[in-house]
């Protein structure tokens, strides 16, 4: 069985999407809109909020103590491809 990878770094954009960079080196898109909705995560619609997202143990945490895991980041994210 395959191992996913943890998150190394992280770059939010205004559109609410977040450019995740796994530690061996792929980069997957995060389209975070759909999680907006939910009471957990509903405070992030502030956008100055949900630019503070950053990388811890692998994973992605937004204050608040609001945290998704590495693995459903992975399932849930998209391949970027380079043009």
């Amino acid at each position: 069985m395959r191992r996913i990878p943890h998150i190394r770094d992280a770059r939010p954009h205004d559109d609410y999407t977040v450019t995740l960079t796994f530690e061996n080196g792929e980069q997957r898109l995060l389209d975070m809109k759909p999680y907006l909705q939910t009471q957990v995560f509903s405070p992030l619609r502030d956008l100055s909020l949900f630019r503070r997202v950053r990388v811890v143990f692998g994973s992605l945490e937004w204050p608040g103590e609001r945290d998704m895991g590495y693995d459903s980041l992975y399932v849930e994210s998209v391949p970027l491809v380079e043009s």
